[in-house]
């Protein structure tokens, strides 16, 4: 008969490897996904950003190009537009926060300018994370075109995947536990009864 602490030792030597193999499992899941879903909520800013600064290339004026009804990105979930001139002054704006167009931090224009587009999480200020696509105007006048909106509803959607994949851990530990625990039980009926002393 296998003593209290063999069962246990026997136990967390199965367990273990399948905690460790959970946890990696898991991990790259809400990885994966998690990018997904943060990487495609810039879908729709691209090819805003794109078309305008296309635009704005071939001879667009800006100020009818960005819409002109004001959304207040510190409350609405639609997309807007924000165009900057060559030195990085604002053109033509359609997003508002407390009543002005938030300003960017400093050097992301400058920053934007070798590689030709940058895509950034923007926290203007606490509570409002903004996905933002900025694209250099290579032609016309020149400038930087910014779309972005609200990551409201997809961090909602990460905390949520957070949740599931969190309870799918939970899930695993506690079956390869029960597992461990039935595979040293039946481990330990199967040895054969010791031979009586002479």
């Amino acid at each position: 008969m296998l003593s209290l602490g063999h069962v246990i030792g026997r136990v967390l030597r199965y367990w273990l490897p399948g905690v460790v193999a959970a946890t990696i499992l898991t991990g790259l899941v809400y990885v994966a996904l998690q990018q997904t879903l943060r990487l495609g909520a810039n879908d729709p800013q691209i090819q805003m950003a794109e078309d305008t600064a296309a635009a704005l290339a071939a001879g667009g004026e800006a100020r009818t190009l960005v819409p002109t009804q004001a959304v207040d990105i510190g409350r609405s979930l639609a997309p807007f537009l924000i165009v900057f001139d060559r030195d990085g002054r604002v053109v033509a704006s359609s997003a508002s926060l407390d009543g002005a167009t938030p300003a960017l931090p400093a050097g992301v224009l400058d920053a934007t300018r070798p590689r030709g587009e940058n895509r950034l999480t923007w926290q203007p200020r606490p509570g409002v994370r903004l996905a933002t696509v900025i694209t250099v105007v290579n032609g016309g006048t020149g400038g930087y075109v910014l779309a972005g909106r609200s990551l409201r509803e997809v961090e909602s959607r990460i905390d949520l995947l957070g949740l599931q994949v969190g309870l799918a851990w939970l899930a695993l530990v506690v079956a390869t536990l029960v597992v461990s625990v039935m595979v040293t039980l039946l481990s330990g009926l199967r040895q054969p009864a010791p031979l009586p002393s002479a």
